[in-house]
């Protein structure tokens, strides 16, 4: 082939290093997964195929997920800067917003039996949430956190609740402060499921405020949760059945406390909310299935 009728590639984008990750375009991965909006279990199975596409994924795709799942909890986490580092990794990022830890018993949280980890169906972070995990004196700290996943433990008990979050800035957060101010202990056997760093016990250092119980519809003192070196939070509640006259309750207590909490966050008609319902719609295919069970022991 003549020389000047050879294809060219494009130049690699920004972030890439195309020498390195052997492929020639990577811009032809972004387009794909763009065309497929981003869908997690092609993702997954992609970064599995051999090491170059692993590397790819954790340095680039990644990251272009969680842009394009959560534009605007990404916006306010990296202070309008998305192609800027993020804590740990982006993977780790990805894993917690679409990946459900699990439970076992802990210290502060007895269960019968272990709850396994799993991709989610359905996932909804929030700040406003988050502000009900904070003492008053962290209150200036931005954390998301998502609803419980629910976890059904049998006929006349309540459910399992299992939620996670992350804090923005935590290194230089007033929580962080805080643990440290007060000489707690990190624990001894337990590791943060996303990115396997030590973790505090919120619980054990008596920073629970009441609002977390009542953010998550469980009683004072049913819950437990945990926050790690790099910011991760992850925890367990039980969570309480309640009547129809109970849930009318409950939620207009909610909205009050919303609007408390956080009164300009619509002002723009821009929620401070995460939906997350096309992340894995049906059941899991058998990619989804073994992807999850590398995130459980990674």
């Amino acid at each position: 082939m003549n020389a000047s009728k050879r294809l060219r590639t494009s130049p690699p984008i920004q972030g890439s290093d195309a020498g390195e990750s052997g492929i020639l375009n990577e811009r032809i991965l972004l387009l794909v997964f763009e065309s497929i909006k981003w869908d997690l279990h092609t993702l997954c199975a992609m970064a599995s195929v051999n090491h170059k596409l692993h590397a790819i994924a954790k340095r680039l795709l990644w990251r272009e997920l969680c842009v394009y799942r959560a534009p605007r909890m990404l916006a306010a986490l990296t202070n309008g800067a998305p192609n800027a580092p993020f804590g740990d990794s982006w993977w780790t990022l990805a894993k917690l917003m679409f990946y459900c830890c699990g439970c076992e018993s802990t210290g502060n949280f007895k269960v019968r039996r272990p709850s396994p980890g799993h991709f989610v169906k359905t996932s909804r972070f929030s700040k406003t949430s988050g502000q009900s995990f904070l003492s008053k004196k962290c209150r200036g700290d931005l954390l998301y956190v998502s609803d419980p996943c629910e976890h059904p433990t049998g006929e006349n008990e309540d459910d399992l609740g299992i939620y996670r979050g992350v804090f923005r800035g935590f290194m230089k957060s007033r929580t962080r402060a805080c643990l440290i101010r007060r000489q707690v202990e990190l624990e001894k056997r337990v590791r943060c499921p996303y990115c396997g760093f030590r973790v505090w016990s919120m619980t054990s250092a008596q920073l629970v405020p009441k609002s977390a119980a009542r953010r998550l519809g469980s009683r004072e003192g049913g819950l437990e949760y945990f926050v790690c070196l790099n910011g991760h939070l992850y925890g367990t509640c039980w969570l309480v059945p309640l009547s129809s006259d109970e849930d009318n309750g409950a939620g207009e207590g909610a909205d009050d406390e919303d609007e408390d909490n956080c009164s300009d966050d619509d002002e723009d008609g821009d929620g401070d909310d995460y939906d997350n319902r096309t992340v894995a719609e049906g059941s899991l295919s058998s990619v989804g299935e073994e992807v999850a069970e590398q995130w459980s022991t990674n």
